[in-house]
């Protein structure tokens, strides 16, 4: 192991950490502003995963020139369009997307949308022009973060390690590791966030809190924002948020006077109008004049390739599927890099009976829940044999890797699989590795804010309230201190309050109308009554959930759901 190198933390995470070597160690980078020189549990757990050292075929181990000829001769052997290229967030770098660039030139069937924050950042992106987040100084720099609908301590501990001394308030159906240590929790009910944006803002005007400067300046239609929030009596919202209107004047009198930054999670957007819900929430900060200053903001999952030009980019008419409705059963060659979507896409079933009927190339660093379904599986480098940019999505910062080991004979990387099979089929070569990892290394985007902001103007949601009976659970998730979605520890239970009538280690059979599995209980009365918990990379929770786009954005709605649950 080479001492005194960088190496960018591949793993899908808004705090995109650097480590270096130091004494044949791998510690946190001094020089990553977030990263501060610690590592976190999860970079710990990936430096101990085992990788996969040989491709395989048919289950038969088989050498890495065997696999590369036979997914050459089946790309060879099938139609273009009915190859589909499909990518997860499992295993992230620049570097990662040389491989599209590939399937892009031959043809393939693409994919659209998002399984994880597609609909949230359309609503961004609608009042804003960009889904880009404020610089991290002005989180530095403010009094109060509100943690909505995401587990900061959890999800960000090294963001969140910059700005623990500071006061918060969290808005969450679960009494989550950051609730604890607010000084308010709003125990809001599920898929009602935007009903409490607008009683927030209703709230501000009552107490002439509006940044009437910001909205004069910066922005467009807030009047006819804050008349949809007084559209009802503010009494009503206290019934279907499940927040005590005591508890919203607690709030006011905190933040009055303040500094406010809002940290927004993925929980509020997993629904059919998830667009709308975030650009609620957005619209409420911006009635607040919490953007474009020196401290606060909104924080969401950002654009990280925003203002860099995409070095492996190839436009072409590409069919593309949206990624919740993709059916692999239609596909005569399935190609998944860094990706686990029997465990991570909607409706389980349907892609386990899709993938079936495939020819499954699984490219990817480790063994997962999708290789058993794989005719074939090639190998990734690990991330610590290969040159490589992190780009962030959580803050501006970028982490860069170089080559600590020596590659693996037995592994080949994405820009190295990419220009083989661009050589196979004669097609237009790749840029050079190193002009585009000079590219990165010397760009940095100007991120400047936007001149205009528009309030969202109508609000058309149906609440998942009206169609609920006193049976139902709601879904919910959320992500879990021991694994990062489906890698490491995974923890498979459902967790209900104690109201719910079971109890723990009781077996119980939860179904939708999408599907059923069964799961052992465990009971915390952290989680709301009524709710039904899952955390993320639960094996069966996508048993239940619907493989159809929400409103907008061709993005899963993973939480447009409600349960019913039985003892087995």
């Amino acid at each position: 192991m080479n001492s005194n190198k960088k190496v960018a933390c591949p793993l899908d995470c808004y705090d995109s950490c650097q480590a270096q070597v130091i004494d044949n160690n791998i510690k946190g980078s001094k020089e990553h502003f977030t990263t501060n020189a610690k590592l976190c549990v999860n970079f710990a757990q990936l430096l101990k995963e085992e990788n996969l050292n040989s491709a395989k075929f048919n289950n038969q181990d088989i050498s890495l020139e065997e696999s590369l000829n036979i997914l050459s001769d089946k790309l060879k052997q099938s139609e273009p369009s009915k190859t589909l290229f499909y990518k997860g967030s499992g295993n992230l770098g620049v570097m990662q997307s040389a491989t599209k660039n590939f399937f892009s030139q031959y043809g393939a069937t693409l994919t659209k949308g998002s399984l994880c924050d597609g609909g949230g950042g359309l609503g961004i992106q609608q009042g804003r022009e960009a889904v880009i987040n404020p610089p991290i100084e002005n989180l530095l720099n403010a009094d109060i973060i509100i943690v909505w609908g995401r587990n900061f301590s959890v999800t960000s501990s090294h963001m969140y390690d910059l700005v623990k001394d500071k006061t918060f308030v969290t808005i969450d159906p679960i009494k989550t590791d950051i609730a604890k240590k607010s000084k308010i929790h709003m125990q809001i009910n599920p898929k009602t966030d935007y009903e409490l944006a607008l009683l927030l803002t209703r709230f501000a005007h009552m107490q002439d809190l509006e940044d009437e400067e910001f909205l004069e300046e910066y922005t467009e239609g807030s009047d006819w924002f804050f008349d949809i929030s007084r559209n009802r009596p503010v009494v009503s919202y206290e019934a279907t948020t499940g927040v005590p209107l005591s508890l919203v004047n607690d709030f006011f009198d905190l933040i009055e006077n303040k500094k406010v930054a809002i940290m927004l999670g993925l929980g509020v957007q997993k629904y059919f109008e998830g667009a709308q819900i975030v650009r609620c929430i957005d619209s409420f900060a911006s009635f607040m004049g919490y953007h474009n200053k020196d401290a606060g903001g909104l924080w969401y999952l950002s654009d990280s390739n925003y203002g860099y030009e995409k070095q492996f980019e190839f436009k072409n008419k590409n069919k593309k599927v949206a990624l919740p409705e993709v059916d692999f059963s239609l596909y005569d060659l399935v190609f998944i890099q860094g990706a686990n979507p029997v465990v991570s896409a909607p409706n389980t079933q349907s892609v386990i009976d899709g993938l079936k009927k495939s020819f499954v190339v699984c490219f990817t660093t480790t063994n997962n829940d999708t290789c058993e379904y794989a005719d074939l599986i090639i190998p990734s480098s690990s991330f610590l044999e290969k040159k490589d940019f992190r780009l962030s999505y959580g803050h501006e910062f970028k982490a860069k890797s170089q080559v600590i080991n020596e590659a693996s004979k037995n592994t080949i990387s994405e820009y190295d699989l990419a220009s083989y099979l661009i050589e196979q089929f004669n097609l237009q070569s790749l840029k050079n590795e190193d002009e585009v990892l000079e590219y990165y290394e010397n760009n940095i985007p100007k991120r400047e804010n936007f001149e205009n902001f528009e309030f969202i103007e109508e609000v058309d949601i149906e609440p998942l309230y009206k169609n609920k009976t006193s049976d139902n659970f709601y879904l919910i998730t959320a992500k879990s201190k021991t694994s990062l979605n489906s890698q490491f520890k995974v923890d498979n239970y459902v967790y209900l309050n104690s109201t719910s009538g079971f109890k723990d280690n009781d077996i119980v059979l939860i179904s939708s109308k999408y599907g059923k599995a069964s799961f052992e209980v465990k009971i915390s009365d952290d989680i709301k009554e009524e709710c039904a918990f899952f955390y993320a990379g639960n094996k069966y929770t996508n048993y239940l959930t619907p493989n159809k786009v929400d409103e907008e954005s061709f993005s899963a709605m993973y939480q447009e759901v409600l349960l019913d649950i039985e003892l087995s």
